[in-house]
């Protein structure tokens, strides 16, 4: 059975891992370990970051999710970004990334006060990722993304 909660300290070294991992399997980048680890402790030392959610296989951390925020002044809340996903590759293709975009999900609809929407972005190329977000619901708007970084 899989569990998704909200990650806490405990998780931390495990959550770097798997960021360690991801970028090498998706982008064939070797990050350093140091600042991985500091970046992830960052989202605990600070809420307003973002928020870490795992998901659980008998006890064992399989995956997890990095959730940060975007104001809007057109909807006056937040938009949940969905970031740094990573799920253990004998877990994948079983729901346990769908159990986690619902968790969120939920909270979203829990607390429409508060979050207005779910974003993430996607890495053209990876289709098996677009495939299982079109699944669950979500589209692709019309937005691309541009970055800048030094």
């Amino acid at each position: 059975m899989i569990v998704v909660r909200s990650a806490n300290t405990s998780d931390k070294d495990k959550i770097a891992a798997f960021q360690m991992s991801m970028a090498l399997e998706t982008e064939n980048l070797l990050l350093d370990s140091a600042t991985v680890h500091h970046g992830v402790e960052a989202v605990f030392n600070d809420a307003g970051k973002g928020a870490y959610y795992v998901a659980e296989a008998d006890g064992r951390v399989i995956a997890s999710l990095l959730t940060t925020y975007e104001w809007s002044d057109w909807r006056n809340g937040n938009i949940l970004w969905i970031q740094s996903v990573f799920v253990e590759g004998e877990f994948r293709g079983i729901g346990v990334f769908k159990k986690l975009y619902k968790h969120v999900k939920s909270m979203v609809l829990d607390e429409k006060n508060n979050y207005r929407g779910i974003r993430l972005y996607v890495d053209k190329s990876n289709t098996n990722a677009i495939n299982v977000y079109s699944k669950l619901g979500m589209i692709n708007h019309h937005y691309d993304t541009f970055e800048w970084m030094p």
